[in-house]
């Protein structure tokens, strides 16, 4: 056998040995706990829901519930929630905010570059190789004898390969991964939750702001019939009926109302500089005409508790959590066992530029290494321990994080069955406050009350009208606030797989939505 033929046969026999050696190596076992997703209790409804609870409400006159229980599924609210109101101007800043919102931006990034932590995770796989050329050249000097220096000059031509690859025996590369997966998917939920967060604050704005239009109305309305006072106790004093003291009283109101419409733009501008930014323009170049807060809040459906699991994305954040410390303790344990490095090294390497890449230049090396720490003072243990104590502690954190998302639904079905009552009480406040009034000015036309008869009726109209206001508000905030604490027109189905996220390929963070009176898509895979 030649040395060609002798060196053929052993590349022959390592490239039968290294895919054998490589298929061992992935089939090995994987240290670690597997994860389950630690159950929660979820009650069978939401207590604020039940029939009892909206048996509270008053049955003369009563209006219909803000919300329903969601029976099938299809009732549930999905995509574009914010539909529900039936606004357009709300729906345009709503789309706004997915493609100028700059918060949305920062966390869609922040999500991409937890996919590019999975893409270098996953390359521990595969095996490094690099080249490494370098010519170099030398003179060695030398005394013979006689003493005579003599020298000669050297070049040395050398081109080495060198691959290396550590075998991913323990699973510690695949729980690497499968952390990275996971946070990645955990940032995916991060992007929803600041998205919905965002959608439901630029509706809580911009019903405070249609409620600061509805009071320009009322005052506006106010400070007419003030000043149609002042010209009445005028007249009357004028004819000596009525005395100036009326009359300044009279207009003592009117300045005060006046005064209190004009302040109300001052809140006014603020939402709308406060929505500007929120849809990622100068608030210099934005602005919504007058336009009072009118509408009802919308029928809300609410479906059952467990559902809630699956809506909420800080619920599939902390759940996500869960998963990536679960993995992380796998590569804590995995520090236990030894290292195994496969590494070669073939070149060609010649004293001569025109021999260098021939045969009789050839190097090759290849072998195996194996490396375990003997003794290091506690460290591995005390790395596991703190594995364990963090995912213990995202476990309680997920459970909290369900706990509260039950609460902010109870919360905010409790505020819309109580304020849909008040608000019934205050129109009739209202009602009867304007009656009072009528009967007040009657009488003191008549001559038989003073005009402080009058102002005290006023007062308590604007008083009782504002107050309704405010309470009509309340109720628009509160069922955005429930369709937030219910997930919006989220759910986990779109969440990214952990396919999608190990690939550096595109992936839509945020598919477009069905609207409320759209069919349902069918969601992606897990």
């Amino acid at each position: 056998m030649n040395v060609r033929n002798g060196m053929n046969f052993k590349f022959r026999k390592i490239a039968t040995t290294l895919p054998l050696l490589a298929m061992a190596c992935l089939s090995a076992c994987v240290v670690g706990p597997k994860y389950h997703k630690p159950a929660v209790d979820a009650p069978p409804s939401y207590k604020e829901a039940t029939p009892s609870a909206q048996s509270a409400q008053p049955a003369p006159g009563a209006p219909a519930p803000t919300w329903q229980p969601a029976s099938p599924n299809d009732a549930m609210l999905k995509g574009k929630w914010w539909e529900i109101y039936n606004d357009a101007d709300l729906n345009k800043l709503e789309e706004e905010v997915n493609v100028s919102n700059q918060s949305v931006k920062a966390a869609e990034a922040s999500f991409l570059g937890a996919r590019a932590l999975v893409k270098q995770a996953r390359a521990a796989y595969f095996p490094t190789i690099g080249v490494s050329p370098s010519i170099t050249a030398t003179r060695q000097l030398s005394v013979d004898s006689n003493g005579k220096v003599t020298g000669g000059t050297g070049t040395d031509f050398d081109f080495p390969a060198n691959a290396a690859w550590v075998p991913d025996i323990w699973g510690k590369v695949r729980n690497q991964v499968r952390a990275q997966a996971s946070a990645a998917q955990m940032s995916a939920a991060d992007l929803e939750n600041i998205r919905l967060s965002l959608q439901v604050e630029v509706a809580n704005n911009y019903f405070q702001l249609r409620s600061q239009d509805a009071l320009k109305d009322l005052l506006d309305a106010t400070v007419k019939a003030y000043q149609e006072s002042v010209d009445l106790t005028q007249a009357l004093y004028e004819t000596g009926i009525d005395s100036q003291e009326s009359v300044l009283q009279a207009e003592t109101q009117l300045a005060t109302a006046q005064a209190q419409d004009t302040n109300v733009g001052i809140l006014r501008a603020q939402y709308e500089h406060a929505i500007a930014m929120l849809i990622g323009k100068p608030a210099s170049q934005f602005s919504l005409a007058h336009l009072p807060l009118s509408s009802e809040p919308p029928s809300i459906p609410i479906g059952v508790p467990s559902n809630l699991l699956e809506r909420r994305p800080d619920i599939a954040s902390a759940e996500r959590s869960m998963e990536q410390s679960n993995a992380l303790i796998g590569v804590a344990v995995a520090a236990y066992y030894p290292n195994v490095t496969l590494s070669g090294t073939f070149g060609f390497r010649n004293t001569s530029i025109a021999d260098w890449f021939t045969w009789p230049s050839h190097y090759w090396s290849v072998g195996p290494q194996l490396a375990q720490t003997i003794f290091e003072g506690g460290l591995r243990k005390a790395t596991v321990v703190q594995a364990q104590a963090q995912y213990d502690q995202s476990v309680a954190n997920y459970r909290q994080t369900v706990l509260t998302a039950f609460q902010q639904v109870e919360d905010n079905l409790a505020a819309l069955r109580i304020l849909s009552q008040e608000v019934q009480q205050q129109a009739a406040a209202v009602d009867f406050a304007q009656k009072n009034l009528n009967l007040a000015i009657d009488r003191y036309k008549l001559g038989i009350d003073p005009y402080l008869n009058v102002l005290t009726a006023q007062t308590t109209l604007f008083s009782n009208q504002q107050g309704l206001v405010q309470l009509k508000l309340q109720q628009m905030n509160a069922s955005a606030q429930l369709i937030e604490a219910l997930g919006g027109g989220w759910d986990t189905s779109l969440l990214p797989s952990k396919k999608d996220v190990q690939s550096l390929g595109p992936v839509q963070t945020n598919p477009a939505p069905p609207s409320q009176s759209g069919q349902n898509q069918t969601p992606p895979t897990r």
